[in-house]
């Protein structure tokens, strides 16, 4: 059974895609796997316009307009609320400047080979995550599924922390005359359990829905459907304002810190190294967790944003360009945010480890606090949370549109129609809407808690990542992927890459996987509130449902189509089988 066959048997009996005829001319690179072009309905279909009249003109699946637009699509995915958040905690936790030592092994072996990975798949397939495996590796198309339910579950929960971001910001702004209202204690929502979200007893007592983050929720939901509503052409255009305007806010925000008295205090906290930490096995573990995260793999939405590409664009560039990015981001960051907590602690005549938080606590607990110490302290609250919702409303959307384009890609004559894209865009909003409300009632801050612990958890992440490497190290084979993206970009890759699929990746990924599990330990909120049981089970099962797509969709595939296991596996490793572009037949 040939590569071919498995590949592109089902796609040529539906009339889907066709090869791309005006490669052959361009070299005798042999073709690692069936390319196609980006053409989405059937030869012998009515062709349908924009307007969804008839015309001679086929629909043909969205391309960026520029490079740009997807290089700016890609850094606003993949620099998100962690970037600000969790790695100037884990710098200044692990060693400070030390820290960078296995953020760097892990980048340069983990993190940007499996971008490339994802980038160059994406491209060369011109189809999403869901299908663009399966042409990979045909028994391993269930990494596609598990891609898709982690980004189901991630849309559904990470929202929840824009719609708080949008309740600061309009507290923030009907203060500008006056005093922030986290900055006293007479405000209706103050007890001893309670504050701006309204905290229940547990996840057992859900309360009612806090209407304030409720239409939160709904105005943040609705300006993510007007980013895809149109597609990628559409989010292309929305991507320069929201990726890059939060760096204009993030450089007059360090600018305003570091002028601070007390600044030096936090940044030296941040970035002094004690290379004493190097030796402890949870440094390591946080390195290689923050890359993965950091970088946004295992997702399937930049293997998405990558199908959206013309077929020789650069991809090697871009990737180097925007783990780049990625990581100075991540650094000028810290410097943002710990000049700040310097300035709060000399003001409160305490240690910047005493005031220093990780994750939500960090954006909506202790920089609030220091905020109401600055002068014009609503102008800086307003700079500061208008910033946290563009950083997050440009990863939500973008994971959203993650998460469609599959489904547009397996129903593409009816779903690549202008209008039923915008009901459907419009159906899946609503829906994760609703799902939502169930984290901005009195208890959602618990479930919301068990779905980011569980249903996009850094084992869930890491366990497809590895299996990302070995399938393409391994299975189909690192030099016959080389040799698709010399086809792409005009030159081959280092031989690196091939080293860290086959040994790199999965040597590290495996030793965070075993240490995580290992250290494993159940859900509590805050370290008091033990959750029960019963939720306990349901964050597990988010986690399983996730991770076992991959070898039950392997196992049933083997089951049920004729063969042995090597026919199954694509023939990248097995000789000379497979064709050169200029033989393949049209």
């Amino acid at each position: 059974m040939k590569l071919d066959s498995v590949n592109r048997g089902s796609n040529e009996e539906n009339g889907i895609y066709e090869l791309d005829k005006t490669l052959n001319s361009a070299n005798d690179v042999e073709q690692p796997f069936p390319v196609a072009k980006p053409l989405l309905i059937n030869k012998d279909s009515e062709s349908i316009e924009s307007t969804g009249s008839e015309s001679s003109e086929p629909i043909k699946r969205e391309q960026w307009s520029r490079n740009l637009e997807f290089m700016l699509a890609c850094v606003g995915f993949a620099v998100g609320l962690g970037n600000i958040w969790r790695f100037p905690y884990l710098c200044y936790k692990n060693g400070g400047g030390a820290f960078l030592i296995p953020y760097l092994v892990c980048m340069l072996t983990c993190g940007i080979p499996i971008f490339l990975i994802e980038l160059g798949l994406g491209q060369y397939t011109s189809i999403s995550s869901l299908q663009a495996w399966g042409r990979l590796a045909p028994a391993f198309k269930g990494i596609g599924v598990s891609l898709l339910l982690v980004t189901f579950y991630l849309n559904i929960y990470y929202i929840i922390i824009l719609a708080w971001a949008a309740r600061y910001l309009v507290a923030s702004l009907a203060s500008v005359a006056g005093e922030l209202p986290w900055a006293s204690c007479g405000n209706h929502w103050n007890t001893n359990r309670r504050h701006v979200l309204q905290l229940s007893d547990g996840i057992d007592s859900p309360g009612s829905v806090v209407w304030e983050l409720a239409l939160s929720l709904l105005v943040v939901w609705m300006l993510v459907y007007f980013c895809v509503w149109r597609g990628i052409k559409w989010s292309g255009k929305v991507v320069y304002f929201t990726a890059i305007f939060p760096y204009l806010i993030l450089t007059v925000l360090f600018i305003r810190g570091v002028t601070l008295d007390g600044a030096i205090d936090g940044i030296v906290f941040y970035l002094r190294p004690d290379f004493s930490r190097l030796t402890d096995p949870q440094v390591w573990v946080d390195g290689g967790s923050q890359i993965i995260f950091s970088y946004a793999i295992a997702f399937g939405a930049m293997l998405n944003l990558g199908s959206y590409n013309k077929f020789s664009n650069n991809f090697y560039r871009d990737c180097v360009i925007i783990s780049t990015i990625n990581s100075c981001t991540s650094l000028f960051g810290g410097f943002a945010v710990f000049s700040v907590l310097g300035f709060m602690a000399r003001e409160q005549n305490v240690t910047v480890a005493d005031v220093a938080q990780s994750g939500p606590g960090l954006v909506f607990m202790t920089y609030p606090k220091a905020v109401i110490q600055m002068p014009a302290a609503p102008l800086w609250a307003i700079l500061f949370f208008f910033m946290i919702l563009l950083v997050g409303i440009d990863s939500q959307f973008v994971a959203v549109e993650g998460l469609l384009t599959p489904l547009y890609d397996l129903f593409p004559k009816q779903m690549y129609r202008p209008r039923n894209r915008m009901w459907s865009s419009a159906l899946y909003c609503g829906v994760s809407f609703l799902l939502g409300l169930t984290m901005v009632t009195q208890g959602g801050m618990y479930v919301f808690q068990l779905f980011d612990y569980y249903s996009a958890s850094g084992i869930v992440v890491l366990w497809i990542c590895l299996f990302e490497s070995i399938i393409v190290g391994w299975i189909f084979g690192g030099d016959k992927f080389v040799d698709a993206t010399e086809l792409m970009i005009g030159r081959r890759i280092p031989k690196w890459f091939v080293v860290c699929w086959r040994y790199g990746s999965p040597i590290i990924i495996m030793a965070i996987l075993g240490f995580m599990l290992v250290d494993f330990k159940p859900l509590t909120y805050n370290k008091t509130y033990v959750y029960p049981d019963w939720a306990q089970a349901l964050g597990l099962l988010m986690a399983i449902t996730s991770m076992l797509c991959i070898p039950i969709v392997f196992m049933w595939t083997f089951y049920h189509t004729k063969g042995s296991l090597r026919e199954e596996l694509p023939e990248a490793n097995y000789g000379d089988q497979h064709e050169k572009i200029n033989d393949v037949p049209y």
